[in-house]
C-alpha cells in the first residue's frame, strides 16, 4: 500500500537492511554462478558522481554523449576496429536484440531468420519474438562448439544472420568464428559475434598466450559484436555493448525524438532514458585499468579456473563436461539436484538448470572461497 505519510531515512533504510537479509552478496564470496561481480570502487564513485546523466536526452548532457562516443571507440579499438558505430545499452540482452534488429532491417526479408547454435544466450528467443525473426538452430559439436558445417546447411534466402558466441554463458566455449566469418562473407550475410562474457576476457587471454580463436572485427564477416563491461569489466550494472562496424546498421535502428533537448535527436537503443553514469564509469575503467590492469585481472581469473579444474578432477563422483576455455568451470556428478539442493542449503549461488553447476571465476571469486566450496562439495558427496 502506497504510504500516507513519509518515513525517516534511518527508518526505511533498517527496513531494507532487514528485507535485503535474504540477498547474496558478492564480497561474501558465496557467490559462485554469476557473470556479474562486485563493482570496482572508483566506478562506484564514477556512478555516485554522475548519477543524473541522461543519455537519452543528449542535448542536455553534450559532454557525457563525447564520452560515450569516446568509450564506444575504445571498445572498437579492443576489438580491432579503427571506426566504431554503437552504444552503451543495458546489457547483452538489449545489443543481442539490437543486432538481430539492424540485420532484420538491413535484408528487407519478408521472412527473416537467423542462424545461431544451441549454446546461444536465451536473448536471441526474445528478440525473435519481439522481432518476428525465425531462429534457425544449428548444431554444437563434442566439444560444445557450433559445427560450421550445419550452420552452412542451413543457409537460405531468408537467411539474414548468422551469430556465433564467444564465451558461451554455460561452458565458456568460443566458437570457431574465423570459418563462421569466412562462411558469411562467402553468402554476404552479416556475422554477430554474443562476446557478452568473452569481449572482456579473450583479448587479455590472447596476450597472455592462451590459445584462443581470433573472434573480432580482424574478421571482415564480423559486422556487430556485443560486449558487456558490467562482467568482468567490473562497471556497475547496466552496462552493456553493441559495436557496428558500418554505420549503416545503427542507421537502420535509429528513430527520431524531435522533443528532446538536442532538437533533432536519433535514437537506436531500446531504453529511451539511459543512465549515463554507467557509460561514464565504463569510460573511466578503461582509463584507469588500460589494458594492463585488465590483463592481470584476466590472469588471475585463468589461472584460479585451471586450478579448480585439477582440484574438481580428484574428488571421486565428479566429472568436468569439458576442460576450461576461459574462466568458467562446469561439472557434473550423479544425484546433481540433490547436491545442488544441499550446496545452496549452505548459502552457494550456483545454479544446475543446465544438467551441471557452472562456476564463474569473477573478481570477487578467491581461491579461499573455492576451497570453502569444495570442502562442502566433498562432504556432501
Amino acid at each position: 500500500m502506497f504510504p500516507e505519510k513519509g518515513a525517516d531515512e534511518n527508518e526505511v533504510l533498517a527496513e531494507l537492511e532487514k528485507k535485503t537479509e535474504k540477498d547474496l552478496t558478492f564480497d561474501s564470496g558465496k557467490i559462485l554462478g554469476s557473470m556479474c561481480t562486485y563493482p570496482h570502487p572508483f566506478a562506484r564513485k564514477i556512478i555516485t558522481r554522475y548519477i543524473d546523466r541522461n543519455l537519452g536526452d543528449p542535448g542536455l548532457h553534450l559532454g557525457s554523449r563525447e564520452i560515450e562516443y569516446e568509450t564506444v571507440q575504445m571498445l572498437g579499438s579492443l576489438l580491432h576496429l579503427k571506426r566504431a558505430h554503437g552504444n552503451i545499452v543495458s546489457g547483452g540482452t538489449e545489443a543481442n536484440i539490437l543486432a538481430v534488429r539492424a540485420f532484420r532491417n538491413v535484408a528487407d526479408v519478408e521472412e527473416p531468420e537467423v542462424i545461431l547454435p544451441k549454446s546461444a544466450h536465451f536473448s536471441f528467443l526474445k528478440a525473435s519474438d519481439l522481432l518476428r525473426v525465425k531462429l534457425v538452430w544449428a548444431e554444437l559439436k563434442k566439444d560444445y562448439s557450433v559445427n560450421v558445417k550445419d550452420v552452412e546447411t542451413k543457409i537460405t534466402d531468408n537467411t539474414i544472420g548468422i551469430v556465433g558466441i564467444a564465451g558461451t554463458t554455460g561452458l565458456g566455449v568460443v566458437d570457431d568464428i574465423p570459418t563462421l566469418s569466412d562462411i558469411a562473407s562467402d553468402y554476404g550475410i552479416p556475422l554477430h559475434v554474443d562476446a557478452a562474457f568473452g569481449g572482456f576476457v579473450i583479448p587479455f587471454a590472447k596476450a597472455l598466450g592462451y590459445d584462443l580463436p581470433d573472434f573480432d572485427f580482424k574478421l571482415k564477416g564480423v559486422q556487430s559484436i556485443t560486449i558487456d563491461p558490467h562482467k568482468m569489466g567490473m562497471v556497475p550494472i547496466p552496462a552493456g555493448g553493441i559495436i557496428f562496424r558500418e554505420k549503416k546498421f545503427l542507421e537502420a535502428i535509429s528513430i527520431p525524438a524531435p522533443y528532446l533537448a538536442g532538437g533533432k535527436v536519433w535514437q537506436a537503443t531500446i531504453t529511451g532514458t539511459r543512465p549515463g553514469a554507467n557509460a561514464l564509469a565504463v569510460w573511466a575503467m578503461i582509463k584507469h585499468l588500460g589494458f594492463e590492469g585488465y590483463t592481470k585481472i584476466v590472469k588471475e581469473a585463468m589461472e584460479l579456473s585451471r586450478w579448480f579444474a585439477s582440484e574438481l578432477k580428484k574428488i571421486p563422483g565428479v566429472y568436468l563436461i569439458r576442460e576450461p576455455v576461459l574462466n568458467i568451470v562446469s561439472f557434473g556428478t550423479k544425484e546433481l539436484e540433490r547436491i545442488e539442493g544441499e550446496l545452496k542449503n549452505r548459502g552457494w549461488g550456483i545454479s544446475a538448470h543446465r544438467g551441471y553447476i557452472r562456476i564463474v571465476m569473477m573478481p570477487h571469486v578467491r581461491r579461499e572461497h573455492l576451497e570453502k566450496f569444495l570442502n562442502d562439495l566433498r562432504e556432501i558427496l
